[in-house]
């Protein structure tokens, strides 16, 4: 063999062990071309994601802030007067202004409240096709024994409930518009610690809620 084909034959050789290195360094630079490309396909995605979650919230705030305001504007006269309430869209009345102390029977400044109450409300319920909730609450002072026409606070706040709910309906609230919930001594808007805070646990609320879509029927 001459000089010029043993070297022919050494070049060959380390060509055949260098090109099998050449190619796993390939493959390797494919593979991790493509994680990157996963990982920034995935980063791509959870941003479009969090995009998307904080227009909807800012829509949603928006929307609230929106009903805010169209209540606080329907209601500017009974909130001008002090009588009434509005936060975060419920609607609330002292006790002391609709009921005598463990009474559900509505003094008349209470009723007269209720009656100027109802047209704005019923504007703003029809507009929005909403219902109102009107639920009854106390403080955490057991019933006394002497009144025998409640045997709880949950009865009492119940009654209550009902009393303004009728008295909102005589006064021409629409009775698809309106219903009655009782929670008694619990959710209080203050501690129970002093007679002012049980004077502000003893109340009445009202808030707009959505009306309930009917269920769909089984064909």
């Amino acid at each position: 063999m001459s000089g010029l084909d043993e070297l022919a034959h050494a070049d060959d050789g380390g060509l055949e062990q260098t090109a099998p290195v050449w190619a796993v360094f390939g493959d390797l630079m494919a593979g991790l071309l493509g994680a990157f490309v996963l990982i920034l396909i995935g980063v791509l995605v959870m941003q479009m994601d969090l995009a998307a979650n904080l227009e909807a919230e800012v829509q949603k705030r928006q929307v609230e802030e929106q009903r805010r305001m169209a209540l606080e504007q329907a209601l500017a006269g009974p909130l001008k007067s002090g009588r009434v309430t509005l936060n975060n869209g419920r609607i609330g009345i002292s006790g002391s202004v609709l009921f005598a102390f463990n009474s559900d029977q509505l003094r008349p400044e209470g009723r007269q409240l209720l009656k100027s109450l109802v047209p704005p409300l019923r504007v703003y319920l029809g507009e929005r096709n909403e219902m109102l909730m009107v639920s009854g609450f106390t403080d955490d002072k057991p019933i006394q024994h002497s009144n025998e026409r409640f045997d709880d606070n949950l009865e009492l706040s119940a009654q209550r409930a009902l009393t303004v709910t009728r008295a909102l309906i005589a006064e021409g609230m629409p009775s698809a518009r309106v219903f009655a919930a009782a929670f008694g001594a619990e959710q209080p808007a203050a501690p129970n610690t002093s007679e002012a805070g049980r004077a502000q646990n003893r109340r009445v609320e009202m808030a707009p809620v959505p009306k309930a879509m009917p269920e769909p029927q089984a064909p």
